[in-house]
């Protein structure tokens, strides 16, 4: 047998090995998804399609930020134009198939040689960012410098075997022309003649250096292909097929949890409980730290990582998904994960802003696990906060977080001459007050104002009084879906009572509930927000400020209204329209914008651990030298007003609803 002959046996031997290993690989990480329960996410085609290119192949996320831009892209486009070309070179040598000629072959060389040199700049500045600028997000685990020394040394000795080629007077192994002929690609190799160029001075040439040289660039190759998927660089695949099959769900909407009369499990206690998708999506986590620094629990140091819910709950997969696998441990008691695999502190620190996932390149799902989670402790252990007891109770017998009777619910309107939808149905909208509107002094001040706005522009509106409930938002994000589903259930069945078509309300939470999550429950109605409404009758002419108030202003996103919504033109556009000033942007907002605290229920609990996060805002507003802190949420009106108290700043800063100020803006 001709010694190429043996090469050639010995590479497709072990290209079948790496085959083996690497198919292998993904084959586990789909068994241990597959331990979830079923679900299926192979609806809306073309919307998946576009996903995985603009967010799974040009990276549309990644590239948010400068450094990972510059070094991600660097290695992943160089890297997959290098592979592209040691296909093509397999291709020709080993099946005859030339796909490449002329010039066209030459070109193609000397881009082989930029983007090697590409992907090894890109591994630098990775190294260094990892390794010496050391950003607090990012762990320096011995799996990370593998990856980047492979990377490098594959290309490193790819031109090292490409220098001993020309050194040796080898025509290229791709280009020739139409007849067929080898084409000498030497000085369409700068790269390469550099490489030649140093062998020759050190006068290492020859077919046994070159072969030893070849073969220690293809093992380096087949080690990483092999190693690729028992590592984190198995994002490379499952990363843009997360963005595939992620969630296609409005971006503010809760998974929903089917509940019969014979439902035994509610959340997840146990690993296997989650779903297999939402199992799938923890080994497309790349430990980028993303989601972590744009926490708003963790930047307040609470013990909330986004990013190490993700990490603890795959490593907890990969232990008890052996013993599953097996079959050998599928009848004895494991502990839950609240409170065991994920921290109790972890758990209950989340306000479900959805930052994390906002900032996620992958699109791995938070809040649906860390709420799946609470429901499991709520409703099947009662393992959560005292504080969130009266909460509860209230909501049973009152139907409302505050601790107070249901009968004074329309108490806010006496004075205003508001129909309730049971004395006049025959509206355009239910105007949905909302828990904190109808109870919390401060905030019944703002649904006066909206309501004296929409009598001055002829809105025919009505609300339901007595007959409204919670929502229901609060109670599904603290974890008790059994009652927030019968919340949601009554108000349905009191909106089709009165034949209600079109909703309209002033908080983010009741606004992406009643949206976003009710169409799940049989609910299907046409809601908008107060800000959305505000806008488009000032643009209609229909209520138009009288003077300009001489406001510094700047804006707040409500997380419920701006991040999980979308909506962050039309309250700044009512903004400038009051105020002589111009508006001035705190340094996270819209989509980066910071939270307030209240979300995830955790309006009604204490915030002990690290520093306050309704303060850590304020202080961003008084950083920005603003007068006037602008809101379109009562959860945050609260939160934001108590955050000024604490930091003495009244004097310096008033916080308001938008239309409070566009009602003090008309005339009387």
């Amino acid at each position: 047998m001709e010694p190429k002959e043996i090469w050639l046996l010995a590479m497709w031997g072990l290209s079948i090995l790496l085959l083996v290993v690497f198919l292998y690989g993904f084959y586990r990480k789909y068994r241990l998804a597959n331990l979830g329960v079923k679900e299926s996410r192979w609806d809306k085609m073309g919307e998946r399609v576009k996903s995985l290119f603009v967010f799974g192949l040009l990276q549309r996320r990644v590239v948010r930020e400068p450094i990972p831009l510059l070094f991600h892209t660097a290695i992943y486009l160089g890297f997959l134009y290098l592979l592209l070309s040691t296909g093509l070179v397999f291709v020709q040598m080993d099946f005859g198939i030339n796909l490449l000629f002329g010039d066209t072959c030459l070109w193609a060389t000397l881009l082989a040689d930029l983007a090697g040199i590409v992907v090894m700049s890109g591994v630098i500045i990775a190294a260094y960012r990892r390794y010496i600028s050391k950003p607090t997000r990012l762990e320096r685990r011995k799996e990370d410098a593998i990856a980047l020394a492979l990377i490098f040394l594959i290309v490193f000795t790819g031109f090292m075997t490409e220098g001993l080629r020309l050194l040796n007077g080898d025509p290229g192994p791709l280009c020739r022309t139409s007849a067929g002929q080898p084409m000498d690609d030497a000085a369409w190799s700068p790269v390469g003649m550099a490489f030649a160029w140093f062998f020759e001075v050190l006068s290492l040439q020859g077919e046994t250096v070159w072969s030893v040289l070849w073969w220690t660039h293809l093992l380096l190759a087949f080690a990483f292909i092999m190693y690729l998927p028992y590592s984190k660089l198995s994002h490379i695949f499952i990363g843009p097929l997360n963005t595939f099959f992620r969630s296609l769900r409005p971006k503010g909407a809760l998974k929903k949890m089917e509940i019969e009369e014979d439902t035994e499990v509610f959340g997840v206690q146990k690993i296997q409980e989650f779903t297999t998708m939402q199992l799938w999506d923890l080994h497309a986590c790349m430990e980028c730290g993303r989601c972590q620094d744009s926490c708003p629990a963790w930047q307040t140091d609470k013990p909330l990582s986004p990013k190490k819910i993700i990490t603890d709950l795959r490593e907890h997969l990969y232990e008890r998904g052996k013993v599953l696998l097996k079959k050998s441990g599928e009848g004895e008691e494991v502990p839950s994960l609240g409170g065991n695999v994920i921290q109790y502190d972890e758990i209950w620190a989340c306000t479900t802003c959805g930052a994390c996932q906002e900032q996620c390149p992958v699109f791995i799902e938070h809040i649906d696990k860390i709420v799946d989670i609470r429901r499991a402790m709520v409703m099947m252990e009662s393992n959560f906060p005292n504080e969130m007891n009266p909460v509860l109770r209230n909501m049973e017998t009152q139907f409302n977080p505050y601790m107070v009777g249901n009968d004074t619910r329309a108490d806010w309107a006496d004075d205003l001459g508001i129909k309730t939808l049971s004395a006049d149905q025959d509206v355009e909208y239910l105007y949905f007050v909302g828990c904190t509107a109808s109870f919390d002094d401060r905030n019944k001040k703002v649904a006066s104002a909206f309501a004296k706005i929409m009598k001055r522009a002829g809105i025919s509106f009505g609300i339901l009084g007595t007959e409204e409930k919670c929502c229901g938002e609060p109670l599904r994000r603290m974890g008790n879906e059994y009652l927030g589903q019968m919340m949601m259930t009554e108000n349905i069945n009191a909106f089709k009572k009165y034949n209600v078509k079109k909703i309209v309300t002033a908080c983010p939470h009741c606004f992406n509930t009643l949206k976003n999550e009710y169409p799940d429950f049989d609910g299907k109605f046409q809601v908008i927000h107060h800000t959305e409404l505000l806008s488009d009758l000032m643009k209609k002419g229909k209520i138009k400020p009288s003077k300009k108030l001489p406001a510094i202003a700047t804006y707040h996103d409500s997380c419920y209204l701006g991040r999980h919504n979308d909506i962050y033109d039309q309250p700044r556009d009512a903004l400038k329209a009051v105020t002589s000033g111009q508006l001035k942007e705190m340094k996270d907002n819209r989509r980066t914008g910071f939270c307030c605290g209240a979300g995830g229920g955790r309006m009604w609990m204490e915030e002990t651990l690290g520093s306050r996060i309704n303060e850590t805002r304020v202080q961003h507003a008084l950083d920005v030298k603003a007068d006037t802190m602008a809101t379109a949420c009562p959860f945050c009106l609260i939160m934001l007003g108590d955050g000024i108290k604490a930091k003495d700043a009244e004097e310096k800063l008033d916080i308001v609803d938008i239309a409070e100020m566009l009602e003090s803006a008309m005339e009387k």
